[in-house]
């Protein structure tokens, strides 16, 4: 009995002992000073978030692959992909039934095509 009252306790304090203010506490701030590129800064992004889906050929029911930097262009001018990156609605957001990316990835993709979606 003793030990099932240490573990609640336990399992309480370390409850109330998580806590966050918001998502922005959570993420680390990513300041790019140079001009953002595809090579450096974008690939790794769509590479680690959204290659699963749209490779080449695209699976899941994906429409098209984000495999190379002309892809990438075509979905962001004609595809909304800045769109769907930055929304908050679960059935239309992505990445597809995972988490929202992070803001600071989504103001590099911002930046990046602010800046004229350069490759390197």
């Amino acid at each position: 009995m003793k030990h099932t009252y240490l573990f609640c306790l336990i399992i309480v304090s370390l409850f109330y002992s998580c806590s966050y203010s918001n998502e922005d506490d959570l993420t680390e701030v990513i300041l790019i000073d140079d001009i953002v590129t595809y090579d450096a800064n974008i690939k790794t992004i769509i590479d680690n978030n959204c290659i699963s889906c749209h490779n080449n050929p695209p699976v899941n029911g994906a429409p098209m692959s984000l495999t190379t930097h002309s892809n990438v262009i075509e979905a962001i001018e004609n595809r909304n992909l800045i769109g769907r990156v930055s929304s908050t609605d679960v059935g239309f957001g992505m990445p597809f039934g995972g988490p929202r990316l992070p803001q600071n990835l989504i103001d590099l993709i911002i930046q990046w095509e602010q800046e004229g979606l350069l490759e390197n």
